[in-house]
């Protein structure tokens, strides 16, 4: 879809967006009104990213043949939980009825050097659940160097990930411009089919344009759909709500 106004832009962002609900005080009564909200006059979501504990919930309130894909997240957000322990939280949520998994990587034994580790935790997840989307969470703001943000990705892809994704939105810096633009020339470089997801401090259509363009520019026309993209985000469905119904954008934040 080619972006020339920022209703174009809301409308390609709304098709794109993981709407997501992962605060601490979340409870049935919020995923009843996300699963609602996820749903609008101008189309749907492409899905809700919720806590493990309540993809029961949702699919009760969804329905087995909704469109909307219900995502869940593992090994959150420390990215410090044993790697069996993550396995069983995976099969907890796809036995639930989760379609999507996002998964942070241990970040901080990468940083101290093992690769390995991270290796071992996608593909051992990857095996648990071999028909649902696997999201990897990278962290980029605690990997800052972006050497680390390159391998991080490489090993994420190579271990099987269908996404890479920036961030848990937990940590003091989340999505970037710059981690956006390493990690989609990683996706590019490797030639395999795997998505991008920017998530955490996106909160504007004009926001999401800036990510919007810069994948256009890295990965070329016509490749960004919600297969190989999505916005992590709780607040930009507001935005672009606004935008849609005939009211101006808000500013972009910084993007760096």
């Amino acid at each position: 879809m080619e972006i020339n106004t920022p209703r174009e832009a809301a409308s390609l962002a709304l098709s794109l967006l993981d709407l997501t609900n992962l605060r601490d005080d979340c409870d049935n009564e919020a995923i009843e009104l996300l699963c609602r909200r996820a749903t609008t006059p101008y189309g749907a979501a492409a899905a809700i990213c919720i806590w493990p504990r309540f993809v029961a919930h949702a699919r009760k309130i969804l329905g087995s043949g909704s469109s909307l894909r219900i995502a869940t997240v593992v090994n959150f957000p420390s990215g410090n939980m044993e790697v069996a322990e993550v396995v069983e939280e995976t099969r907890g949520a796809i036995a639930d009825g989760a379609d999507e998994i996002d998964l942070v990587i241990p970040y901080r034994t990468f940083l101290q050097g093992d690769e390995a580790a991270v290796t071992q935790m996608v593909e051992t997840v990857r095996q648990a659940c071999p028909q649902a989307g696997l999201k990897v969470i990278i962290e980029t703001g605690e990997l800052r160097d972006s050497a680390h943000i390159r391998r991080a990705s490489e090993l994420a892809i190579d271990a099987g990930a269908d996404f890479i994704k920036t961030s848990t939105g937990k940590v003091a810096v989340n999505a970037t411009l710059e981690a956006a633009d390493i990690m989609l020339r990683v996706i590019r470089d490797s030639r395999k089919s795997v998505g991008f997801k920017p998530a955490g401090g996106i909160g504007t259509v004009a926001d999401a344009d800036l990510y919007l363009r810069l994948a256009e520019t890295i990965m070329g026309p016509n490749w960004i759909m919600p297969s190989t993209f999505r916005f992590g985000a709780s607040s930009l469905l507001d935005d672009i709500l606004a935008v849609l119904s005939g009211q101006p954008s808000q500013r972009a934040a910084t993007g760096y």
